[in-house]
C-alpha cells in the first residue's frame, strides 16, 4: 500500500456479508484506500473478546472495485490485531467498525464487539470510530446511515481525535434525521431474563434475552435521548477507565 491516500481499516461484528459492512465501504471508499478484515460469521456482542484456545485463519478474497477484502474465524479485535500485525505492511490512518445492525447506546458500548474493534484501534494510537444502526434488519436500508458516516469521517480527517478517545455513533433507523448530536453516554442496564427450554435429548438449556432500561429518564443530554428525538449520536469514549475522584478523595489511602 502507498501513502497517496489515507489507508482505512474497515471491520464489523455482524461477518463480513452484513449489509452494513457493505454500506460502510460505500460511505468512505473515495476518501483512502480500503481494507476489509471481518468474521466468517456474526461476533455480535463480542465486546473485546480476543482468540486464544483455538487458531485464527486468514481468507484473502482479493480486490473488488478497488477495496482489498479478507475474510477471518477472528472476532472483531482479532481482526483488527490481524491487520495491523499481518495483513499490512502499514499501520492504518483510520480504523472504522460497522455498520452494527441494532443500537449500541447507553451501556450497549460495553458489550459491541463492533465497539471492542474502535475500542482496540483506539489502544493502537489510531483514530477510530464505530457505526450503528437502531435496526437488527438484516436488509435495513442505510442510505441515511451512510450520509452520518461520511459526514462524522469527515469531520475527522478534518479535526482528528484526542489522544486514548474514540467516537461511538449511533443512528436512528429514519429516512430523515433531525441532525447529528455531540453529546454523553446515557445511564442504563439491560433488564435480563433467561428463557429456559429443553432440548431433544432432555437437557435444559438457556438462551439470553431482556431490554432495555434508562436509569435518567428525565436528562435532556445524553445520546439516548438525542436518539428517540432522531438525531444521530456521537459519544467520544476514552480508554483510561479510572475514577479520578476516588483518587482525589483517597489519596494514597491504601498505600503500605
Amino acid at each position: 500500500m502507498n501513502k497517496e491516500k489515507p489507508v482505512i481499516l474497515i471491520t464489523n461484528d455482524d461477518g463480513i456479508k452484513a449489509k452494513g459492512i457493505a454500506s460502510l465501504v460505500e460511505a468512505v471508499k473515495d476518501l483512502g484506500q480500503i481494507v476489509v478484515v471481518s468474521g466468517d460469521q456474526s461476533f455480535s456482542g463480542m465486546s473485546h473478546a480476543i482468540t486464544v484456545k483455538h487458531p485464527i485463519y486468514i481468507k484473502d478474497l482479493g480486490v473488488m472495485d478497488g477495496v482489498q477484502y479478507y475474510r477471518t474465524n477472528g472476532t472483531p479485535v482479532d481482526c483488527v490485531k490481524l491487520a495491523l500485525h499481518t495483513i499490512l505492511d502499514i499501520h492504518p490512518d483510520y480504523i472504522l467498525s460497522g455498520i452494527n445492525h441494532g443500537s449500541n447506546s447507553s451501556i450497549s458500548v460495553h458489550y459491541s464487539g463492533t465497539i471492542g474493534a474502535a475500542r482496540e484501534g483506539c489502544l493502537h494510537g489510531i483514530p477510530s470510530v464505530g457505526f450503528s444502526l437502531m435496526s437488527y434488519d438484516a436488509d435495513a436500508d442505510f442510505e441515511q446511515s451512510k450520509q452520518v458516516v461520511r459526514s462524522v469521517f469527515l469531520k475527522l480527517l478534518d479535526e482528528g481525535l484526542e489522544p486514548n478517545t474514540f467516537l461511538n455513533v449511533n443512528i436512528p433507523d429514519s429516512p430523515k434525521l433531525a441532525g447529528i448530536k455531540l453529546c454523553r453516554q446515557a445511564k442504563g442496564k439491560w433488564q435480563e431474563k433467561f428463557l429456559e427450554r429443553v432440548d431433544p435429548r432432555g437437557r435444559k438449556y438457556y438462551w439470553l434475552t431482556g431490554s432495555y432500561a434508562g436509569l435518567e429518564p428525565e436528562a435532556t443530554d445524553t445520546d439516548e435521548y438525542f436518539l428517540q428525538k432522531n438525531y444521530a449520536t456521537v459519544v467520544p469514549c476514552i480508554i483510561d477507565v479510572t475514577h479520578f475522584d476516588t483518587l482525589k478523595i483517597k489519596g494514597d489511602s491504601y498505600a503500605l
